[in-house]
């Protein structure tokens, strides 16, 4: 399982190397490689692997969809680490990319990666029909801006010391978190145009997905390890972060994401054999220590 996920790393890593060293040579590139290299485990690009596998879309053009999700992830990252979000000096268990080269430049860089992913996507080597490319930057947009990952950060800053319903955590947690697994679990559906049943279908999975890899990562922040982890944890308690933690308890929230496995694997149970590597991802999820 931890070959595939290597594998899957290693192949996005390159076609990202290859990509930026065809970019215009700009002062911005070298910060835009700090923040998207090595990367972390590319879960989300694992995921969307899983998902081509029950589409049956070829390997070599998810990678470059791939590559467009980490883009968006690594610009999300820089952009949370910042003084005026996060403010986290750590990432990845190095300095954060303000840290390093300055606030502005963190800001330019991490715009940059977000356009750089439309760009992947609109690019003529991406070999799909026009239409096809059209929904997957839409849908991608969808996923990154005040509907998604923009508007889960500004939710999750805005909750910080405040009593916050759980409708309202889960609500938050899935556009911080979750819309970029959605855009995962359905790209490889939009490619070969899959009925809306599927879609639909592919789409809850996606947001319950989105949630457990969440409640996760506030589990590691709560009981994790600084130097493992490879940033600073025990970080939401101390802001007063808006978790289900928060709300209901350690325990109880682990029971909460054990619930949410199940009802991922009773969604997955209608694609048989062909779901079975997305089984062992999100088994991955709640194993991982970092």
């Amino acid at each position: 399982m931890k070959k595939e996920l290597n594998k899957v790393a290693k192949d996005i890593n390159q076609f990202l190397n290859l990509y930026l060293k065809k970019q215009i040579k700009t002062s911005l590139i070298a910060p835009m490689r700090y923040g998207l290299f090595p990367g972390g485990k590319k879960i989300r690009s694992k995921i969307l692997m899983d998902v081509g596998k029950i589409c049956n879309v070829n390997y070599k053009t998810l990678i470059k969809v791939g590559a467009a999700i980490e883009c968006i992830h690594a610009y999300s990252l820089i952009h949370d680490d910042l003084p005026c979000m996060d403010n986290d000096d750590i990432r990845r268990g190095k300095l954060s990319t303000h840290k390093k080269y300055g606030e502005a430049t963190a800001v330019l860089a991490g715009n940059s990666l977000l356009t750089l992913a439309f760009e992947i996507l609109s690019d003529r080597n991406l070999l799909l029909k026009e239409q096809v490319k059209i929904k997957l930057i839409k849908f991608i947009s969808e996923s990154s801006g005040h509907s998604g990952i923009a508007g889960g950060q500004y939710l999750d800053l805005n909750f910080e010391k405040k009593k916050i319903s759980i409708k309202k955590i889960i609500d938050m947690q899935i556009k911080k978190t979750g819309k970029l697994f959605v855009f995962a679990c359905l790209a490889p559906a939009l490619i070969v145009n899959k009925d809306k049943k599927i879609i639909n279908r592919l789409e809850k999975i996606g947001h319950k997905i989105g949630l457990l890899f969440q409640i996760v990562d506030d589990l590691i922040d709560c009981r994790g390890n600084s130097k493992k982890v490879g940033k600073k944890t025990k970080k939401d308690k101390k802001k007063g972060k808006a978790t289900l933690i928060s709300l209901l308890g350690y325990q109880n929230t682990i029971k909460f994401a054990h619930k949410l496995k199940v009802d991922i694997l009773k969604k997955l149970a209608i694609f048989g054999k062909k779901g079975d590597s997305l089984k062992n991802t999100i088994q991955l999820i709640l194993e991982r220590d970092k």
